[in-house]
């Protein structure tokens, strides 16, 4: 679904990745582990060019997407985006958030996207908020509404850029939760995060990265149980206490 070939990031003179390559399959749950400035976030950030790669090449689902004369609006609305932050709207419902996008790109009429809306609110817990403004949410809550809202667009991958960091810890099983029930049903994710136990039981790849590299890759029993280097097992030892 995903090819990914030599990527290469550089802001000025800082090289945040140096020559990347991955290939990512239908249905596959690619999670990307390592500390903070490994270059994790900005290889997801490439994969819908919310990060202009300086160097390499993407093909998503046989489209050249850095390629200049690629409309990467098109291509954005088959990959979905959760961020760190959530990102909603403050001054509309959870309903508009949802169905703001759908609507407005002509995908559904606004009937279909309400409905679907609610489906999806019925499938995380929230059909009750859908009346409700961002600001009256719980940090779980709005989370799982962006996860929806990412949903509504009926995306062929989702990308998650730490989902859970802004989170407090109570909050942070209710969105793993909507993340593993959406792997389970073979949703294809990108997922960069710090929740080491949901790598390990959701992943079917996990990336070790550190510096702009690819350290180490494999299996979660490959990375986690028998890692070959060095560097993967010192930071291992560090979250995992």
């Amino acid at each position: 679904m995903i090819s990914v070939k030599n990527l290469q990031k550089s802001f000025g003179d800082l090289h945040v990745l140096r020559g990347v390559d991955q290939e990512i399959t239908q249905g596959e749950k690619l999670v990307l582990i390592g500390p903070s400035g490994s270059g994790k976030t900005t290889f997801l950030r490439c994969l819908n060019l919310l990060e202009e790669p300086t160097g390499g090449q993407i093909i998503f689902e046989g489209t050249d997407i850095t390629d200049p004369r690629c409309d990467i609006n098109k291509i954005r609305q088959r990959m979905g985006m959760v961020f760190q932050q959530f990102n909603l709207f403050p001054h509309l419902s959870v309903l508009k958030n949802i169905t703001l996008a759908p609507v407005k790109l002509g995908l559904m009429s606004k009937h279909e996207a309400e409905e679907k809306a609610m489906s999806l609110l019925e499938r995380v817990g929230l059909p009750d908020k859908a009346k409700n403004y961002p600001r009256q949410l719980s940090g779980g809550q709005q989370q799982r509404i962006a996860i929806v809202r990412a949903l509504a667009m009926n995306p062929d991958v989702l990308l998650f850029d730490e989902p859970t960091s802004a989170l407090d810890p109570e909050m942070v099983g209710e969105v793993l939760d909507v993340m593993t029930q959406l792997a389970n049903e073979g949703m294809t994710m990108v997922v960069v995060t710090h929740e080491m136990g949901f790598a390990r039981s959701v992943a079917d790849h996990v990336i070790f990265m550190d510096g702009g590299y690819i350290v180490e890759e494999g299996t979660p029993a490959d990375v986690f149980d028998n890692p070959q280097q060095q560097r993967t097992q010192e930071f291992l030892r560090k979250v995992l206490k």
